[in-house]
């Protein structure tokens, strides 16, 4: 899209049809090289996919589930998305069951004009969502409030999606087209300890790792992948892992509802 010159998807789409219709070759300036005798940057024009670009929706199915893991860098990738997403034509739907201020930060909720709460237990949970009380009388079964972008609320009810409706709905979204997995996501550590151990000089094994791993946590007494992530510059596949491991073996204790997890290990010092 920088590179036409638009703002978002549809400006794209408007933009490859026009030069389709009229035979317009597009190209973009891509460097290839450096030339050897000059060390001057080349550079090559090529032609662009005039392919048009659907429209993209993000559905974070359960908000709660990602801050557990990694609330500050998750929070971070939303508000980011979120900034973006409505620039460009990208449609974000974020949904919970826990409607509580260390989920719906305010960062996140500024960033979602258009809220729907169904029925709540407290007003606390409603002015979470909604900035305002109302969602904890709410009558259940499809009766919500709906807050458009100008902060104006409506009384909505929803109707009951049945098991079969949903299996249609899916049926038709995968018939418009074979899906693109990303293979980094299921992908093992193997590649990534490599390239992690790479970074420590090549000369740790698995065991040397775990052992700094546990090392950083009892002195510092904090556990959490992102912790581990950022003072041993692992990714976070590895760092996972090690976290995982340090909690079958007893050191720590489980994530709690905010991510915090309990240490139980010592230092050979402490005793």
């Amino acid at each position: 899209m920088s590179k036409l010159g638009v703002r978002n998807i549809d400006g794209y789409n408007i933009r490859l049809r026009e030069a389709a219709k009229n035979n317009e070759s597009l190209t973009r300036t891509v460097q290839t090289g450096f030339d050897r005798e000059t060390g001057k940057p080349i550079y090559e024009e090529q032609p662009l996919d005039l392919t048009p670009l659907p429209f993209i929706v993000v559905i974070v199915d359960e908000m709660a589930d990602l801050m557990i893991v990694a609330g500050k860098d998750i929070e971070g990738a939303v508000q980011r998305l979120a900034q973006m997403a409505r620039a460009a034509g990208i449609h974000i739907l974020m949904a919970t069951q826990r409607p509580s201020v260390d989920v719906i930060t305010g960062t996140i909720k500024a960033n979602f004009p258009t809220r729907i709460s169904f029925q709540v237990t407290s007003k606390i949970d409603s002015r979470t969502i909604l900035g305002e009380q109302g969602a904890e009388q709410l009558l259940g079964q499809g009766d919500m409030l709906f807050m458009a972008g100008g902060g104006r609320i409506t009384r909505v009810h929803g109707p009951f999606v049945s098991d079969k409706e949903v299996e249609d709905i899916v049926s038709f979204l995968k018939a418009q087209g074979e899906p693109e997995y990303l293979d980094e996501v299921t992908e093992g550590d193997g590649d990534d300890a490599s390239g992690d151990l790479g970074s420590l000089g090549g000369a740790d094994s698995g065991d040397e790792m775990y052992d700094k791993a546990v090392d950083i946590v009892l002195r510092e007494r904090k556990a959490s992948i992102s912790f581990v992530q950022r003072h041993l510059s692992i990714g976070y596949n590895r760092a996972a892992t090690l976290i995982e491991r340090m909690e079958k073996d007893g050191i720590i204790g489980e994530a709690n509802h905010v991510g915090k997890r309990e240490i139980f290990g010592r230092q050979p010092d402490e005793d």
